[in-house]
Formats: C-alpha cells, sequence, structure tokens
C-alpha cells in the first residue's frame, strides 16, 4: 500500500523511470491482461509527467522480439519511435563490468537494466518482474503501483492548491 510519506521531497518533481522491456513488450504487442497499464505507463511518460528511460539493450530484444508480429522495416519504424519519446541509455565498459562482477543477479540483462536505471538516476523500475530485481539497487514496481505512485503525487499538489 501506498503511503503519502512516500510523497516527500517529491513536490513538484518529475519522476524518472527505466521501463523494463517486458512492460514495452506489453505496450507495443497490445498484450492482454498488461496492455492498458503498460499504455498509461507509456502515456505519463509521453505527455512529460514522468521522464522515462529504455536501456539500449532493450532496443535490441525488442527488435528480436518483435520479429514474428513487425516486418523488419516496421520494427525499425517503431523502435526509432520509442528512441524519439524516450531517453535511452546505453551500455559501456562499466556497466559491462560491475553487472558481470554482480553475483547479486541470476539474470545478466536484468543487471545491465538496474546498472542503466541507476547512471540515469531512475527512481524506479517499472517491470511486470519485479521478484527479478530483488537485489536491485534500484527499487522495481509493477506499472499498476507505479500509476499509484503518480495517482498519490497529483492529488498531494492538488491538495496544497
Amino acid at each position: 500500500m501506498m503511503r503519502n510519506w512516500l510523497l516527500i521531497g517529491k513536490k513538484n518533481m518529475v519522476d524518472r523511470i527505466l521501463i523494463d522491456t517486458n512492460v514495452l513488450v506489453d505496450y507495443l504487442l497490445t498484450r492482454d491482461p498488461y496492455y492498458e497499464v503498460a499504455k498509461k505507463v507509456v502515456l505519463i511518460c509521453t505527455e512529460g509527467k514522468t521522464k522515462g528511460v529504455i536501456a539500449a539493450h532493450s532496443i535490441t530484444n525488442m527488435f528480436y522480439i518483435l520479429r514474428k508480429d513487425y516486418s523488419a522495416e516496421e520494427r525499425r519504424e517503431i523502435l526509432i519511435n520509442l528512441c524519439t519519446l524516450f531517453d535511452v541509455e546505453g551500455i559501456d565498459r562499466n556497466k559491462l563490468l560491475a553487472g558481470l562482477q554482480n553475483g547479486d543477479f541470476s539474470d545478466f540483462e536484468d543487471c545491465l537494466q538496474m546498472e542503466c536505471a541507476k547512471v540515469y538516476g531512475a527512481e524506479y523500475i517499472v517491470t511486470r518482474n519485479i521478484s527479478d530485481y530483488k537485489n536491485s539497487e534500484v527499487e522495481a514496481i509493477l506499472p499498476k503501483d507505479y500509476l499509484a505512485v503518480i495517482s498519490l503525487q497529483e492529488q498531494s499538489l492538488e491538495d496544497e492548491e
């Protein structure tokens, strides 16, 4: 349950989030039952209520994942649009080495997501797989729970006015 104390220090701030690949794929493939909440997360980023980032390796992963549903040309167009709408955090030697040396993650890709989120200054990693991030230095949160946090922030701002 989200509490108002979560809002301390958040007044008039725009959250920074890393959106995990699974949430973006839910949105792009309109996967039920996850599509609606994924769409809302994408919209709050495109509307500027939240600053969203995608890890660069998510782009390559999605190019592969989307191959069954979209042609190569369509995938390029979709991913170019995502790169235009969101910030993209690259993978460099430091992130790779940090991820490879981190024995707390069983999934290297998830560890790289966390490394990208840390460098970006994200408050949350928005993902459907929060258990994958139990050892993350950046808090993992379900999309529906992140939307609840945003709703509390908006309500708190309205109450102050």
